[in-house]
This record gives structure tokens, C-alpha cells and sequence, in this order.
């Protein structure tokens, strides 16, 4: 090991990685917490090269639980800025192998040390037992939509301030999870349409079009969200059918707060 190199985080210390990187970067057995950081890094600056993530396969269910994460992976697959496999054998390492380096990645609390080498043997037989593990790795299936295609089609299909809404909300969470306690894209989705007087259907409609949920889901989440006070529904008359339900918040806690704060009193709400 040549160098070692310090960063006071992880996105710091990748970018050091991607800084002078010319072909695939592989990044193998990353932390959940590495795998958020990355995600972070890619979609803030353009690493100049595809990125080739092998992990293992319940690090990755469980890091795309999140939907802040899921839906920015799903952005950088889309563009082709990364692509994510699954590893058969999970190794004891965690690495990032360049054309030029490899860089060991050890985290201690807050600190993120690179331990890297440049000795030509050594990163060649790298980088060629992990483009050979690649090649024969599964690619990883995600469901989750691009965030990019979310933004775009809420605007165009439900309305512009509900797509202003819905990106404060996420802008003020730290994770998106449906783990019982936090808010998920669902219950997100459902809070910025009532915010907006948006109808149960388009909205649902949208959800279920664009990937997020069926329709099913958004009803069931809706009827939870009812229960516990945070949302309430008219009926609104139209031509031919049932009435449809046009979706308002419940709470005058709700309709008070900015969008930013949206997600801190509906969390508090369910709490209760």
C-alpha cells in the first residue's frame, strides 16, 4: 500500500477515487452507508466514466428500501452513469478498483481512509478478477423509479405546485422508508396531492403509471392516512360513474405548515 489517503467523509473520498478515473470504475462490497454516499457523490458531479457496483444482495434490499436512494440509482442507471450487479460470494473487502489503482475503503465514525496502490501486477490482476466477476454477476433488478421521471411526469400529469411540493417534502427528509415510522413515496405523494385539492384518481393514476405503486396501494395508504386524521376527501360529481374523491388535509397542523415542514408534522401526526 503506497499511499494513504484521509478524507473527513465518504463522498470525499470517492470523488477522490472517480478524480483522474478513465475507464469503469468497480466499486465491490460497499456499506449501506457507502452505497448512499456514492449515490450522493455520481449525482452531484459527473465521475467522466460508468461506474460498475457489485454488492451484496440484501445490502442492496435494504438501502433501496429507501427511496431517496432507490430513485437517484434508478436516475444514474437510466443515464448510464452506473450500472449494479449482484455478488455471488460477498467478500471480506471492501474496494474500488480504477484502470491505475485500488483503493481499500475503511471507515472509522466519520472518517473514511483510502488505502490504495498503484503497483501495476497488483491493479491489473484487480481489475481483471472483478470485470471477469462482472460479466458473469447478475444484474440487480430495481423497481423503484428515476427521480427525474417522477419530477417530470407529477408536473406534467398532476400540476406544478404538487411537484414543488413533493420535492421540499423530500428535500427535508433524510431517508423515505415505509418502515411504519417514516413516510414513504406513497404517503408523500398522498400528503402533497391533498395539499393541492388533487383528486385520489389522478393522483393514484399517476403513482401507479409512472411505478411508485399500484392503485391498490394508494388507496390503502390513503384509508391509514384518513384514519389518523391527516387526510380527509370530498366527493366530487362527474358525468358518468361514481364520484371521485378530491383529497384535502385533515389537520389544521398540516395546512399550516410549509411544504418543508410538511414531512416533520405528518411523522409527528402518525406518531401520535
Amino acid at each position: 500500500m503506497s499511499t494513504t489517503m484521509v478524507q473527513n467523509d465518504t463522498k470525499s473520498m470517492l470523488s477522490s477515487v472517480f478524480e483522474d478515473a478513465t475507464a469503469p470504475v468497480y466499486v465491490v462490497n460497499p456499506s449501506e452507508k457507502t452505497i448512499a454516499s456514492l449515490m450522493t457523490t455520481l449525482d452531484s458531479q459527473d465521475p467522466g466514466t460508468e461506474v460498475r457496483m457489485l454488492a451484496d444482495e440484501r445490502t442492496l434490499k435494504r438501502v433501496m428500501d429507501d427511496f431517496l436512494v432507490a430513485s437517484v440509482v434508478a436516475d444514474l442507471i437510466r443515464g448510464g452513469t452506473l450500472s449494479v450487479r449482484v455478488l455471488d460470494t460477498v467478500p471480506n473487502h471492501s474496494v474500488a478498483v480504477t484502470a491505475n489503482d485500488v483503493y481499500a475503503l475503511v471507515t472509522v465514525g466519520d472518517t473514511v481512509r483510502g488505502l490504495n496502490s498503484d503497483d501495476d501486477t497488483f491493479v491489473g490482476d484487480m481489475e481483471e478478477y472483478y470485470s471477469s466477476t462482472w460479466e458473469s454477476s447478475e444484474e440487480y433488478s430495481l423497481r423503484t423509479p428515476a427521480i427525474s421521471r417522477v419530477r417530470e411526469t407529477l408536473e406534467s400529469d398532476i400540476g406544478a405546485e404538487t411537484a414543488e411540493d413533493f420535492d421540499s417534502v423530500l428535500g427535508s427528509l433524510a431517508t423515505a422508508r415505509g418502515d411504519g415510522d417514516g413516510l414513504d413515496e406513497v404517503i408523500i405523494s398522498l400528503l402533497v396531492a391533498a395539499r393541492n385539492d388533487v383528486l385520489l384518481y389522478d393522483i393514484s393514476k399517476w403513482g401507479e403509471d409512472v411505478g411508485l405503486a399500484s392503485k391498490a396501494t394508494f388507496s390503502r395508504t390513503k384509508t391509514k392516512l384518513e384514519d389518523k386524521g391527516l387526510i380527509d376527501t370530498e366527493k366530487v360529481p362527474i358525468d358518468v360513474g361514481r364520484p371521485r374523491l378530491r383529497l384535502m388535509l385533515g389537520d389544521e397542523r398540516l395546512e399550516a405548515a410549509d411544504s418543508d415542514e410538511l414531512a416533520t408534522v405528518a411523522k409527528n401526526l402518525l406518531a401520535a
